[in-house]
Order: C-alpha cells, then sequence, then structure tokens
C-alpha cells in the first residue's frame, strides 16, 4: 500500500498525536513531490543511522531532544529548534543520544550542486 502524502492545504501534524498514528510514534513520510520530500524521524534514545548520501540538498529540523550530525566537514549538534543543512552526494551519519524528533527535507533535483550564496 503507498504511503499517504499530504495535500495541498491539507494541515500536518509534526508531531505524535496518539488519536490519529499508532503508538509509539514512527517515522514517515509527510509530503512528497517531484521536487521535494519532507521526512519526519523518530530518533530513540541511542539510535544510530550509519552513513549513507542523497542526491538532492537536505536541512534537518530537530523538533525534540538531540540528534549527532556527522558529515564530511566535521560534526554538529542539534536541539530542538535548530536546523542544518547538508550539500548533496554528503556522506552523513546521525546519532541521538537522547530520543530525538528530527524533520528531514530533501530536495530533488537541485541543479548543479550547492553553493554558497555570494555576498
Amino acid at each position: 500500500m503507498a504511503l499517504k502524502h499530504a495535500n495541498p492545504l491539507e494541515v500536518i501534524d509534526l508531531f505524535h498525536r496518539p488519536d490519529v498514528e499508532p503508538e509509539p510514534p514512527v517515522s514517515v513520510s509527510l509530503l512528497r513531490t517531484a521536487a521535494v520530500q519532507i521526512i519526519r524521524l523518530v530518533l530513540p534514545a541511542g539510535h544510530d543511522m550509519p552513513s549513507h548520501h542523497v542526491h538532492g540538498v537536505v536541512t534537518l529540523q530537530c523538533l525534540a531532544g538531540r540528534v549527532d550530525v556527522d558529515a564530511a566537514g566535521g560534526r554538529c549538534t542539534l536541539e530542538a529548534g535548530q536546523l542544518v543543512m547538508l550539500a548533496g552526494d554528503e556522506p552523513h551519519s546521525l546519532h541521538a543520544p537522547v530520543a530525538a524528533v528530527v524533520l528531514l527535507t530533501l530536495m530533488h533535483q537541485v541543479p548543479g550542486r550547492w553553493q554558497p550564496r555570494e555576498a
């Protein structure tokens, strides 16, 4: 069965709602178009997501908890309310020292590699 993705103007709950989804909260793809995909990652304490890469530019926004992001350029730690961007094709891994909820946005078909905007 295909996942249900949001339609235009359909409100998406980013946090777990026991009346709407199963217990415990799960990772789920919330929205997907030809240009973008948004995924809510639910990471239990101690969870490691091994090194991998995707072709598009990625943003990771920590909604709850804390998550360590390791990439070729170094490491950062995100706490609730913080966001980081990763260039496409950049290997990265995640570690959740405590339970965390992360909003992952993947931008497909971005022409060329990401470059910083000139000042």
